[in-house]
């Protein structure tokens, strides 16, 4: 499997790089947190590491670190506003549950 991305987060992802300047594109990742155990995590990346998963769509190039691809296989990313509000959507397959704030969740 792999980690995919919708053509409107490429979009945004594009924007925010050109803003900013620099970066060949964006990390995705997971750490421990929040009440469910879990939380997504986004950087910029400017330098590739040796370890890295590379994925790109759209034009952007994704990268996962070894140690959160078990956690991301077969993600797709997406950005949505609704409303006033907008960011980042996760639909990743792994996930068993979410917590009631949205910041966590268990796979």
């Amino acid at each position: 499997m792999a980690i995919t991305l919708t053509e409107r987060a490429a979009d945004h992802i594009s924007k925010f790089l050109t803003k900013r300047g620099k970066g060949i594109g964006l990390r995705i990742g997971v750490r421990t947190t929040g009440c469910s155990g879990m939380a997504y995590k986004l950087e910029f990346v400017d330098v590739v590491a040796d370890e890295d998963n590379v994925f790109e769509a759209h034009g952007v190039k994704l990268f996962v670190d070894p140690k959160s691809m078990p956690y991301l296989e077969g993600i797709e990313l997406d950005f949505a506003r609704e409303g006033l509000n907008e960011g980042f959507k996760f639909n990743n397959p792994n996930e068993k549950a979410r917590c009631g704030c949205g910041e966590s969740f268990t796979v």
